[in-house]
C-alpha cells in the first residue's frame, strides 16, 4: 500500500513564512527596547526571553512581521534563521493579519463529536469568512483549534485564548454578533476579554491594561472549577483515587 503524505502548513494558515513590514520606524524601535529590556532582565539567559519578545512583537502589528522577527534576533544575539524557526513551530504566533478577536472554534475528538464542526461551519456561513480569514471590518478572524484541554465543557470556542463553554451554533453567531458590534463580553471562566493585541503583550509579561480592582475581583471570581470538572473529581474521590 503506497501512503501520500502532504506536508506544510495547515490548510488555513499563511503559505508564506514570516511576511509584513520589513523594518520598524525609529520611534517604534526605542518604544521596544524599554519593554524589551524589561522582558530579557528576567532571566539568567537572554535567549530564554525569546518566547515572551515574539508576543510582544505580534502585539505590534497582530501578527509577527520580518520586522518583528528582525527585532528579536538582533535583541537576543541569534539569527533571523533561528527566530523564525521557534516563531513557524508554534501556533500562538499569528503570521497573518489578525483582528481584534481570534476566535477558534476546537475541532478536536471530542469537541467535533458534541458539535464543533457544526459551530465552525455555520460562523463561516454568518461571517461569509473561511477558517483562517478576517471580516472586512477587522474585528474577527476565524480558525479551527486543535485540544484546549477542556474537553469537559465541550464543544468549546476562544476568544483571543479565553473560554466560551458549551457552545452551540446560535450561542457562537450571537457571541460573534456582539464582538463585531463593540458589546461587552465576558468569557465562560476566566480574565475579562481583551484585544488580540493587549492580549499578546499581556502574554509577553507586559502590565495587563484592564488590570484593576475590580477586573481582578473579577477574574478570581470566575476562575474557579466549574461543575462538570468538579463531577470528577467527586467521581474520583468516590472511588479513592482523589
Amino acid at each position: 500500500m503506497t501512503v501520500n503524505l502532504q506536508l506544510g502548513p495547515r490548510p488555513d494558515e499563511s503559505g508564506s513564512a514570516i511576511g509584513g513590514r520589513r523594518t520598524y520606524p525609529a520611534e517604534v524601535v526605542a518604544r521596544l527596547d524599554g519593554d524589551a529590556a524589561s522582558i530579557i532582565a528576567r532571566y539568567p539567559h537572554s535567549r530564554s526571553a525569546l518566547l515572551p519578545l515574539l508576543h510582544l512583537a505580534q502585539a505590534e502589528d497582530g501578527y509577527l512581521t520580518t520586522a518583528g522577527i528582525s527585532f528579536c534576533a538582533s535583541r537576543l544575539g541569534l539569527t533571523e534563521a533561528a527566530v523564525t524557526a521557534v516563531a513557524t513551530f508554534y501556533s500562538m504566533y499569528r503570521r497573518a493579519p489578525t483582528g481584534d478577536y481570534l476566535v477558534g472554534v476546537c475541532t478536536n475528538t471530542l469537541c467535533a463529536v458534541m458539535g464543533g464542526d457544526a459551530i465552525l461551519d455555520a460562523l463561516q456561513t454568518h461571517l461569509g469568512i473561511c477558517a483562517g480569514e478576517t471580516t472586512g471590518d477587522g474585528v474577527v478572524t476565524l480558525e479551527h483549534v486543535e485540544c484546549n484541554a477542556a474537553c469537559d465543557y465541550a464543544p468549546v470556542v476562544m476568544v483571543n485564548w479565553e473560554f466560551f463553554d458549551n457552545q452551540t451554533p446560535s450561542s457562537a453567531t450571537e457571541l460573534v454578533d456582539a464582538l463585531r458590534a463593540g458589546e461587552t463580553v465576558m468569557p465562560t471562566r476566566g480574565a475579562p476579554l481583551c484585544t488580540f493585541r493587549a492580549a499578546a503583550r499581556t502574554l509577553a509579561g507586559m502590565a495587563d491594561p484592564l488590570e484593576s480592582s475590580s477586573a481582578a475581583a473579577a477574574t478570581l471570581e470566575s476562575s474557579s472549577a466549574g461543575a462538570a470538572t468538579l463531577a470528577g473529581l467527586r467521581a474520583a474521590r468516590a472511588e479513592g483515587d482523589g
